[in-house]
């Protein structure tokens, strides 16, 4: 394949590696608009950038005639955010650049013994801004001669608070080197620094306007906020992914989440800020090796993995913002695979959602979580598909079955293989059933409620308010059970409910308990008793109100309803 734009060594090494064409972001960094300028790249997760900044500081590290110098002072930095990152991005160039010696500097390793690697010379440092600084500071890494810096994933690199160590490496660096910034988003402090550190920096982007990646499918359910946990053990049974990737917002849900599965029989490893460099080791070879097949990860810590056999991606927690969730999804559906990534949403953070992915132009097919009977459905496919391919039998094989036929039945032999492969499986998870649900929110009266006390919550139907999800986050909140909660009627804003007045106390007393200062949980919603512990009813429907006989019964609208869940 020819490489016009390329010395001849590189489109060697290109076409060695199998490239019949460049992506499109390496073609753009080649381009000969872009030669000798100052890059401000953008690109989609797995569109092969590193390869792309390779190849664009070409010029900065080949002679004339297209060949290598002896290696001395670097002639090319490049920063990562993580360990797995940068060992990543040195492995790339050591096939890209033959020959090249190439020094990584990261976090976890031996530093005498990088100190010694700089020392015999180098012409690439591949490396983590804390380490980089570090040995830059004790004069083991000499910048001086850098002719072309690299910031990969910058965005990521000031997130994490590495503003301070990239100031320090960059000013200790000539001012005429070339600056390659390559960010999968452009927030204010990436431009900020692309202003102070880069001069007339060409501009490229290879992100489409249809944000979701061509070779992913996004996928959204919707779940009450106390069934999250049975929803992602849902969607891990449904889709028995060869290898799956769950993102959470914090380290204690990681392990909170992580010990939920790995109880539960599934095959996980989990990864956050509190596992120490050698626990992280031993958890991507056990993904790489198959031992395990589910890595539960907060965003920061699964920076720089590249696991090939990634297929689901399931956003436990939403992210901040698009863009990132962009950025997770987008470690799944690389190399012309496809990929699935997940959206949990909990019912109150239906629109906010909606509004994000709409704003985002990611298109988004919404459903609900899979049901047990779904799961076992696509257990039935899976395990006939699996039975009935071919296979070559051993000897051995053949004689142990003669003698399981001599014993049992074919029917019996093959029941109990099936049923081995069954008990092989987590079990799904029941979810709460929605029938029951709507017939408790249209009934006006139940057995056994005659004396209640009506309470009232800050959410209704423009609130997506649901049965599903509201009387399991009730009984969550107020420490009751299902059958321990009366009529529930949702109207446009609030939600009421009947809750039986010898429980009355302790439930309101629990559900303090479980709030802010604001009197509201995480998602910010409010539960109080009615004005006198009674109110009408509304219906669903908006028909009439229904009166609760007896003192205190209210004959108008309810007064001094809550302000509405924050946004």
């Amino acid at each position: 394949m020819d490489f016009p734009n390329l010395p001849p060594a590189l489109a060697s090494a290109l076409a060695t590696r199998g490239y019949a064409a460049l992506t499109p972001v390496q073609a753009e960094v080649t381009a000969e608009a872009a030669h000798g300028r100052d890059l401000l790249v953008s690109a989609q997760t797995g569109s092969g950038k590193t390869v792309a900044f390779g190849l664009a500081m070409a010029e900065q590290l080949l002679t004339d005639d297209g060949e290598l110098p002896p290696a001395a002072a670097p002639l090319s930095l490049v920063i990562a955010p993580t360990r797995e990152l940068a060992l990543q991005v040195a492995k790339e160039l050591m096939w890209l650049y033959a020959g090249a010696r190439i020094a990584t500097c990261v976090g976890g390793m031996d530093a005498s013994r990088e100190r010694r690697t700089l020392a015999q010379g180098a012409h690439i440092v591949v490396g983590t801004p804390g380490r980089l600084r570090d040995h830059a500071e004790r004069g083991a890494l000499k910048l001086a001669q850098i002719r072309a810096a690299v910031l990969d994933e910058a965005d990521e690199m000031l997130d994490m608070g590495f503003r301070d160590d990239l100031e320090a490496l960059l000013d200790q660096t000539p001012k005429e080197r070339r600056t390659l910034l390559f960010s999968a988003t452009l927030p204010r402090p990436i431009v900020a620094l692309a202003k102070a550190y880069q001069r007339d920096a060409l501009r490229i982007s290879t992100v489409s306007e249809q944000r979701g990646h061509g070779d992913i499918t996004y996928r959204a359910i919707t779940v009450s906020p106390s069934e999250i946990e049975h929803a992602v053990i849902n969607l891990l049974r449904f889709y028995e992914a060869e290898t799956a990737m769950l993102f959470c917002a914090t380290r204690d849900n990681v392990r909170h989440l992580h010990a939920g599965l790995v109880e539960r029989g599934f095959a996980a490893v989990a990864l956050s800020g509190e596992h120490s460099q050698n626990e992280r080791n031993h958890a991507l070879q056990a993904l790489r090796d198959r031992r395990a097949r589910v890595c539960v990860a907060t965003d920061v810590a699964a920076r720089g993995i590249d696991l090939p056999t990634l297929s689901l991606v399931i956003h436990v927690e939403m992210p901040r913002d698009a863009e990132v969730l962009q950025h997770r999804s987008g470690r799944t559906g690389r190399a012309g695979k496809k990929g699935t990534a997940v959206l949990i949403v909990p019912y109150p953070r239906r629109r906010r959602v909606e509004m994000m992915l709409r704003g985002a132009r990611i298109a988004t097919e919404w459903g609900d979580v899979p049901t047990a009977e779904a799961i076992r459905a696509k257990d039935r496919e899976r395990l006939l598909e699996r039975l009935l391919a071919p296979v070559e039998v051993e000897d051995e094989d053949k004689a142990l079955a003669a003698e399981l036929l001599a014993q049992r039945t074919p029917e019996e032999i093959a029941g109990a293989f099936v049923a081995a492969q069954r008990a092989a499986l987590p079990a799904p998870e029941e979810l709460a059933d929605r029938s029951e649900m709507t017939e408790r929110q249209q009934k006006g009266h139940r057995d056994g409620f005659d004396d209640v006390v009506w309470f009232h919550m800050n959410v209704g139907r423009r609130q997506n308010a649901d049965p599903r999800w509201v009387l399991p986050l009730l009984c969550r909140r107020g420490h009751v059970t299902k059958a321990e909660i009366g009529a529930i009627r949702i109207g446009p804003s609030e939600t009421q409910f009947q809750v039986p007045s010898a429980l009355a106390g302790r439930f309101a007393a629990a559900v303090k308990a479980s709030a802010n200062a604001d009197g509201e949980d995480e998602s910010g919603i409010r539960i109080e008793p009615m004005p006198n512990g009674a109110a009408p009813i509304r219906s669903a429907a908006g028909g009439p109100p229904q009166r609760r006989h007896g003192a205190g019964a209210s004959g108008g609208a309810p007064r001094g309803g809550p302000r509405g869940p924050r946004r």
